[in-house]
C-alpha cells in the first residue's frame, strides 16, 4: 500500500509488536489456517479490535457463524475498515484492512445473512476481544 495511515510503524516496529503469524497475515497479506483461532468461538458481548493499533473494528453482536473457519461479521464499526480490490491468487475479491494502521484483516463477500448480506471474513490473529 502506498497510502499513509494515521498509525505508521517501521518494519522493525511491526515485527516487534506482532507475533510471526500476525506479521505474516497483517503485513504480508497472509491467511491463518481455518479453524485455528480461538476468536472463531467467541460469543460474548463486546468488541473486536485490531492487534496492530487497538482500533475497534467490529461489535460482537454482528458476528455470526459462517462455517468458513474464520470469524465472520455483518458489518464493521463506522470508519473502522477500508476495502480495495484484491486480484491475488487468481481470485477477484475485496480485501479489508484497518483504516487506522492499514493492516490486512481479511476479505468481504456478498454472501452474508440479512440485513447487510455482507460477510466480513476476518483473520482471528489480526484481532483481540474486549468484553463488554
Amino acid at each position: 500500500m502506498t497510502r499513509t495511515f494515521p498509525v505508521t510503524r517501521t518494519d522493525a516496529e511491526w515485527r516487534a509488536r506482532l507475533t510471526p503469524e500476525q506479521y505474516a497475515v497483517m503485513r504480508r497479506h497472509g491467511t491463518e489456517r481455518p479453524g485455528s483461532c480461538a476468536l472463531l468461538y467467541e460469543k460474548r458481548a463486546g468488541r473486536f479490535a485490531c492487534v496492530g493499533c487497538d482500533q475497534p473494528l467490529f461489535e460482537g453482536k454482528v458476528k455470526f457463524e459462517s462455517g468458513t473457519g474464520w470469524p465472520s461479521f455483518n458489518e464493521p464499526l463506522p470508519g473502522a475498515v477500508e476495502s480495495e480490490f484484491d486480484g491475488s491468487h487468481g481470485m477477484m475479491r475485496t480485501e479489508v484492512h484497518c483504516a487506522n494502521c492499514g493492516s490486512h484483516l481479511g476479505h468481504v463477500f456478498d454472501d452474508g445473512p440479512p440485513p447487510t448480506f455482507q460477510r466480513y471474513c476476518i483473520n482471528g490473529v489480526a484481532m483481540y476481544f474486549i468484553p463488554a
